[in-house]
């Protein structure tokens, strides 16, 4: 089902009984100009800023979208968006940016895809949900590399628990020794929860952790600072239903006066009107060949389009590479090298295995009948297999040894690998959901990559997509980290707990036993988590408030400025980024 502008716009004032300022026309701005331009302020960040900034009614927002979606049960591929077990769908759809990376060596020159959120709450609306703050460590070593103490997690902590709420499973069960509820947020926007539709693994990952301890230890929650063991999963998940920067901090605003929200909106160019390097413009069309409109900002333009567009955006306007700027005929505001470097993303390898149940999910996803019932289920009692994401439980890792000696996370509290216990086949890779059988999956990850890619133009136009390398796989670490970390899923699958359930192992990975052979079958399956990061460092592009370094008037606030991979899924990072630099841009403002 597809909905076109004005149709949505109504459905907006529909949906949530309000005078909603969603605008699908550029003639539809304020002639009285705004106080701060947001650029991919449906996303993460973007978001969290447009809803703290506006608080003060004083305050003119303009919020710029390129995506048009949702988040509405009237429409099919919205529901999708909805429903946390649906998640697995979104990627390749109308609300993903469909990114595509070059030839990848380390993938033995396959190209993949990237998911990125092309919707109302960017890929807090698209992604898994994981609900992860990363460890201490991960915090103190971001305030290292900025040389500021105000991203120590001792400075943050206030600000995390400002993004979120802990709020009860869908199935009301009791939680004792699953989370810490004191580490948590209690009135914050996003929604957090443990899952709410019990598996036949969960209890058998938290039995094997109390077997095997060390390493594989139990952690009760992953969000009390210590981010190594086994454990179960945490999501922006609330009454079975994703709960995300749209539905958090998005849509709750916009009948406010002072903010307005444009739609299906490209950002083409950031510039200054008195002065090159005074931001104060932003340029925007609505299609390829179509009018260019120039808005100014009055105090500052917020760039938060992500670690793909924010690079490709700030090169457009003339912030990045001298080379890559002049042989494009693009005049140099700054001579930024770092800008669309230091790309990095979590590998992903997932590991099958047959087992002897008759309750993984994959009978429901091959019979559409039992689909309907459970769809049914999920929308009349917001209750059954849909109200989760595909895993429960996961685990965090750290390497036994390390080759050169040398540990690259960032921290005895962080991680180097990740699994997550999935109750079915999950399709994560070329191979194609089996026919018949049931199944469990365990996706195995790299969190503390090495590897290193970029994002770079090669183009003049804004609506053709930047040159994505990522450069995945490509040092020893992370071979020998993923090698390990399969080692480590049939280490646990080996224990007691699983002994008449697990039995076999599905697919090529039955055939790669030693470590060239996994490491080939490594090359030939890994794909991403979709966690990429880096391409407008602290320290390098921005500076430790995320202003750009050459430039006034202008940050970058999101994903992009993270100085190196959070061994964590990263959301809550991103969130909790928005809320300190909202609180910092309202006090310099005095707002």
């Amino acid at each position: 089902m597809h909905i076109l502008p004005q149709a949505l716009a109504l459905l907006f004032v529909v949906t949530w009984g309000v005078r909603a300022a969603l605008l699908t026309s550029v003639s539809q701005l304020s002639p009285c100009g705004y106080d701060f331009i947001i650029i991919g302020a449906g996303g993460t960040a973007g978001s969290v800023l447009a809803n703290r900034l506006s608080e003060n009614p004083k305050i003119k927002v303009l919020v710029i979208e390129a995506g048009i979606r949702l988040v509405s049960h009237l429409n099919e591929d919205i529901q999708d968006v909805e429903i946390p077990f649906l998640a697995t769908s979104l990627p390749s759809t109308s609300v993903d940016w469909n990114f595509t990376t070059t030839d990848q060596t380390g993938l033995n020159n396959r190209s993949i895809k990237l998911a990125r959120g092309f919707v109302l709450g960017g890929s807090s609306s698209i992604n898994f949900m994981t609900w992860n703050r990363c460890s201490n460590d991960y915090w103190d070593s971001l305030a290292t590399a900025s040389n500021d103490s105000m991203w120590t997690w001792r400075a943050v902590e206030y600000y995390y628990l400002r993004t979120s709420t802990l709020v009860p499973p869908s199935d009301g069960h009791n939680t004792t020794g699953q989370v810490v509820p004191e580490v948590h947020g209690h009135d914050g926007p996003v929604q957090v929860s443990l899952p709410g539709h019990e598996t036949e693994l969960d209890q058998r990952v938290v039995d094997s952790a109390f077997i095997l301890g060390g390493r594989f230890t139990y952690n009760e929650d992953f969000n009390a600072g210590k981010s190594v063991g086994l454990g179960y999963v945490q999501n922006a998940i609330g009454n079975g239903t994703r709960s995300s920067a749209a539905t958090g901090y998005l849509l709750p605003i916009v009948d406010r006066c002072n903010v307005d929200v444009i739609i299906s909106t490209r950002v083409t160019k950031i510039s200054g009107s008195v002065s090159a390097s005074e931001i104060d413009t932003v340029e925007i069309a609505q299609s390829a060949n179509g009018t260019r409109t120039k808005i100014k900002a009055k105090k500052e333009v917020l760039l938060s389009a992500g670690v793909m567009g924010t690079p490709q955006l700030l090169s457009l306007s003339g912030i990045g590479p001298k080379g890559v700027l002049s042989d494009l005929g693009i005049d140099v505001i700054v001579d930024a090298p770092a800008v669309g470097t230091n790309l990095v993303d979590h590998p992903l390898v997932a590991n099958y295995f047959t087992v002897n149940s008759n309750n993984t999910w994959d009978p429901i996803l091959r019979n559409s009948t039992l689909f309907a019932d459970v769809l049914e289920n999920w929308e009349t009692e917001r209750q059954g297999l849909f109200v989760d994401t595909p895993g429960n439980t996961q685990g965090y890792f750290k390497l036994p040894t390390y080759p050169g000696g040398v540990d690259p996370s960032t921290g005895p509290l962080s991680a180097n690998t990740e699994v997550i216990f999935a109750n079915g086949f999950a399709p994560f890779g070329p191979m194609s959901f089996p026919d018949s059988g049931s199944y469990m999956s365990v996706l195995a990850a790299v969190v503390s990559p090495t590897s290193r890619g970029t994002v770079v133009i090669n183009s003049t136009d804004p609506f053709a997509a930047p040159v994505i390398d990522l450069g995945i796989l490509s040092t020893e670490f992370d071979v020998v980290a993923m090698i390990q970390v399969i080692k480590d899923v049939q280490t646990i699958v080996a224990t007691s707990p699983w002994e008449g359930y697990v039995t076999g192992i599905y697919g090529d990975l039955a055939n790669a036993t030693t470590d060239d052979e996994l490491t080939e079958f490594i090359r030939n399956n890994a794909v991403t988590v979709n966690h990429a990061v880096g391409t407008a460092k602290i320290g390098e592009v921005v500076d430790s408030h995320l202003n750009v370094i050459g430039v006034s008037g202008l940050r970058v606030i999101d994903a992009s400025i993270l100085h190196t991979i959070p061994e964590c899924h990263p959301q809550a990072i991103v969130y909790t980024v928005a809320e300190r630099m909202a609180a910092l841009i309202k006090h310099q403002y005095g707002i």
